[in-house]
């Protein structure tokens, strides 16, 4: 068994924040990292990819609703044409540093409304996926397992690295209950470690609800602001090793 474990980076200045994320890359295999569109700079963006070098972690974009007042966690009322320019110029923005840099990126993962927007909209994931994959047609791109951006992808021809989330609890309908309700973030490391196994192991995890339901993926997330990320993603990868799971980019 292998999986792809990451984090969503570099979306805080803080030397706190920067600490922590340097830190969590020594229990990820790839990174997703902001580039200016709900959070980063291009200095915060350097420091990222050279850590990454630095740790073997595969380096993708993270790009969102052009939306820094409310951290790309609310839907934005922009025209398509003008949403896709704003995406992949906030993704050129870290390709130019990462060519400066002589690193090579490997994927683009939407970040936060944008991400399950696409999720769910199957007229706004038929645009964006393929004007993604015309502007950067060697990157793969990664979404949330089943969902509506899946079969967009796929449909260009790109690869598309199905996500699931560690420390997020689902709906029945297999999408990510809204922060904003009760229960929607897993908070302990028992409950995330046993998200993670499940979902590794068993391609299942429990909804609001307790039911079961299937979920097939390659990607495992961990929010990095997520209060106690670091310790829960050093006790998931030793659990992982303990159960022979090898942590790996896709």
């Amino acid at each position: 068994m292998q999986i792809d474990l990451n984090a969503d980076l570099g979306e805080d200045e803080s030397a706190e924040a920067i600490a922590r994320d340097i830190a969590l890359m020594q229990h990820i295999s790839s990174c997703n990292i902001a580039c200016g569109g709900h959070a980063g700079s291009p200095q915060l963006m350097r420091t990222m990819l050279m850590q990454a070098v630095k740790a073997g972690v595969a380096a993708g974009a993270h790009p969102s609703y052009p939306d820094r007042a409310g951290f790309g966690r609310v839907t934005m009322d922009i025209a398509p044409d003008a949403l896709c320019q704003s995406v992949i110029h906030q993704i050129q923005a870290l390709t130019d540093i990462s060519t400066e840099m002589a690193v090579s990126l490997t994927h683009i993962k939407p970040h936060g409304a944008l991400y399950n927007d696409l999720a769910a909209d199957h007229a706004l994931a038929d645009i964006v996926a393929p004007a993604l994959h015309k502007a950067f047609p060697a990157l793969k791109i990664v979404g949330l397992a089943h969902s509506a951006f899946e079969d967009a992808v796929i449909s260009t021809g790109a690869i598309f690295v199905r996500e699931a989330f560690i420390d997020r609890r689902y709906t029945k309908h297999k999408r990510l209950v809204p922060r904003s309700h009760d229960g929607a973030v897993l908070h302990d490391d028992t409950a995330r470690i046993g998200q993670a196994l499940s979902l590794v192991r068993d391609n299942a995890a429990l909804t609001d609800n307790g039911e079961k339901i299937e979920i097939t993926a390659q990607s495992l997330c961990i929010h990095s602001d997520s209060p106690g990320a670091l310790q829960s993603a050093g006790a998931i990868h030793a659990a992982f090793v303990r159960e022979g799971v090898k942590v790996t980019a896709p």
